[in-house]
């Protein structure tokens, strides 16, 4: 897999090199995340954003290190930072290159000396390393290294002497370490410094760094960060040395937080395992599969594997879970997760529906959500397609699928039932409960109440899956002539004939006409109710109107109420989020719909090459390694939203490897055999 490379050219002044982020992850759920140049510029960054109550209740330990090197009677400051006015920290200025493979590496050059930095964390703790490689100078050098920390929720902002802090010293073999103790319920923060450091207590505040991301998000921009001292290692004339530095609320031995070289190793292995159980051979499709392991992580409360929708501030979601799960976990080849993913949600199943999101902190989870039990079905769909594990689909999940179609038909929370025509009817006004559910205060911005395309697909693909199951089981289908009903009902309600497309909303007074991708999902189902010769009409339209390189639009840009910019504070953002903010997610939809309604010709074949390419380039950028959330409709089509989103990448990787290549990997029966 190759190394995404940055040079000096990415940050020619201190906004440039703001531009591209990094986050690395620990399976938990917590992260650590900058900029390029080391500069913090959201609320959301830090070196050690821990998972408390895994994947939640994610907090700002350590904000940053920064380093400053000391040789030959001049102190070269490699920090980056900004308060409100101004540049303060340049340290840019010497950074030579960034190297983005499994992790960020970072490489310094001044006069005479090479500093190499790589931070990584622990998978399955709350720990941070960053490992440096000093290759020093004809004279003696002195590296000093300035924790600033903090303890707040990730969402929040500190001020001086809203957080209390003591500091104690900590012995450490061969280095110097402190523990940062809270006058609250936090855990103790151990930072620890090897090649022989020592500690210079001096303690104060760095005030006002300025968060630009903030200001842009309408949000508190500047934050105050507790500075406990620093630590330093002397260097002799020509020295090479490799410093482990670490931060932690682990319980360890003292002689542990010196592995920084051992733990990095493990971790690449680690990886290099994951990524080769893929069996995907191409550099893009590897690059994918490796950021996916981000996403997945462990929730305390269900003792079970879930997936984090993404970073840096969701957390797991049902819908955006089960959409994601076929590319994050299927075509990676990771079944076992899948599978304890799926196992997980059907034991959460309350009244035919899946949890929406599960709680930051105990508690009942929330279901409000139309969409994600019929999701649900379909990625039980794909985990038998590509594991052909019939045995633990009708033992443990089958059940609940009976169970949610049961529901549905009845009628269950949220005004969810099944109408007379067999189409599902879901919401009041004053609910949001498809994937279009922006909400700010009591507005609704996309209002969908009745019955809406793309859930009336996914309801009849929900019922061609649950009979194929029943002859699975070598049950009578309970809901004989169900999927026929659907679909009739669908095809002839649904066209919009003037338009020459499917109605998006269809149940209420009028039928609501605005062109928008659920039509392009529905199309996009393994069990489609939509015959080619329309998806071919539709998919035509959607290019025209709705595509925009990295996805598509959420509203053509033809239509009114047309936004096409993502910006400013929460009630503009949420105003434009599905009104023509461009989805990095539907970009799978959209390709395995037109390969669909084109046969799986060749031709089609190198079209969907084509809506994939930008897509490379777009992983050296931005949210470097990862797919973002959202973009801006207008050109330049800008990112925004999530640096790393779990459904971006899950599907992008889904249709490069369903739709795209010509050779995919060998799909693998329940116990890994290989089936071709």
């Amino acid at each position: 897999m190759k190394t995404i490379n940055l040079g000096k050219g990415h940050w020619p002044t201190f906004d440039r090199g703001i531009e591209n982020e990094w986050i690395t992850a620990n399976g938990l759920g917590g992260y650590a995340s900058s900029t390029a140049i080391g500069a913090n510029t959201r609320k959301y960054h830090g070196l050690l954003v821990a998972a408390l109550d895994p994947p939640v209740r994610r907090t700002l330990l350590l904000a940053k290190v920064d380093e400053r090197f000391e040789t030959g009677g001049r102190t070269y400051n490699l920090a980056a930072n900004r308060k409100a006015g101004g540049v303060c920290d340049a340290g840019f200025i010497h950074l030579q290159r960034v190297l983005v493979g499994m992790f960020p590496t970072f490489i310094y050059s001044f006069v005479d000396v090479v500093l190499e930095k790589t931070i990584f964390m622990v998978h399955g703790q709350n720990t941070t390393v960053i490992l440096y490689r000093v290759k020093n100078g004809s004279s003696p050098g002195m590296l000093r290294l300035y924790p600033l920390v903090n303890g707040r929720d990730f969402h929040w902002t500190t001020g001086i002497g809203q957080v209390d802090f003591k500091v104690d010293r900590r012995e450490i073999p061969g280095g110097a370490g402190i523990t940062v103790r809270y006058g609250s319920d936090l855990p103790p923060l151990l930072l620890s410094c090897g090649g022989s450091a020592a500690f210079n207590p001096r303690e104060g505040w760095f005030t006002g760094m300025y968060y630009p991301r903030e200001e842009e998000r309408g949000e508190n921009p500047v934050e105050d960060h507790f500075s406990p001292g620093f630590f330093e290692v002397i260097l002799g004339p020509g020295e090479e040395m490799e410093i482990s530095f670490m931060a932690t609320i682990e319980d360890i031995a003292p002689g542990d937080c010196l592995r920084g070289t051992e733990l990095l190793a493990g971790e690449r292995e680690r990886l290099s395992r994951l990524v080769g159980l893929s069996g995907l051979k191409d550099d893009f499709s590897r690059r994918l599969a490796l950021s996916a392991d981000s996403f997945i992580v462990r929730r305390r409360s269900t003792g079970a594997k879930s997936i984090i929708a993404g970073y840096h501030w969701f957390n797991d979601w049902g819908r955006d879970t089960m959409i994601a799960l076929p590319g994050l976990t299927l075509v990676t080849g990771r079944y076992d997760d899948a599978r304890e993913i799926l196992w997980t949600f059907a034991r959460y199943c309350r009244e035919g529906l899946i949890p929406n999101m599960f709680p930051d902190t105990s508690g009942e989870p929330l279901y409000n959500t139309v969409d994600a039990s019929l999701w649900f079905f379909n990625a039980v769909h794909k985990y038998l397609e590509y594991t052909g594990d019939t045995g633990f689909v009708l033992k443990e999940i089958y059940p609940a699928l009976k169970e949610i179609a049961g529901w549905y038909i009845r009628g269950t929370r949220f005004n969810i039932k099944m109408d007379e025509d067999g189409l599902i009817y879901a919401g009041t006004p004053e609910m949001q409960l498809t994937w279009m559910d922006a909400r700010v205060d009591g507005w609704v911005v996309t209002p969908r109440q009745g019955k809406p395309v793309e859930i009336s697909a996914l309801w009849y693909n929900a019922l061609v899956i649950l009979e194929g199951l029943a002859a699975m089981a070598g049950e009578e289908f309970s809901h004989k002539g169900l999927p026929q009903k659907v679909k009739k009902s669908f095809t002839d309600k649904f066209w919009y004939g003037e338009g020459g497309y499917l109605f998006d909303v269809i149940g209420g007074e009028e039928a609501d006409t605005s062109f928008r991708p659920n039509q392009v999902i529905a199309l996009a189902l393994p069990h489609s109710p939509v015959d080619p010769a329309r998806a071919r009409i539709v998919l035509r339209r959607a290019w025209q109107e709705l595509y925009a390189t990295y996805g598509l639009r959420s509203l053509s840009y033809y239509d009114p109420g047309y936004r096409g910019v993502y910006s400013g504070d929460r009630v503009s953002r949420d105003g434009a989020y599905h009104q023509g903010t461009v989805w990095s997610w539907l970009i799978g939809p959209f390709i395995t719909a037109y390969r669909k309604a084109h046969g799986y010709s060749h031709s089609s074949r190198e079209q969907a090459r084509f809506f994939i390419s930008p897509f490379r380039d777009h992983l050296a950028s931005h949210g470097l390694g990862y797919v973002s959330e959202i973009f801006d409709g207008n050109d330049p089509v800008l990112p925004g939203g999530c640096i790393a989103q779990a459904w971006g990448t899950g599907e992008l990787l889904r249709a490069y490897v369903e739709d795209v290549l010509e050779e995919a990997p060998a799909r693998r029966g329940p116990r890994g055999e290989a089936q071709g």
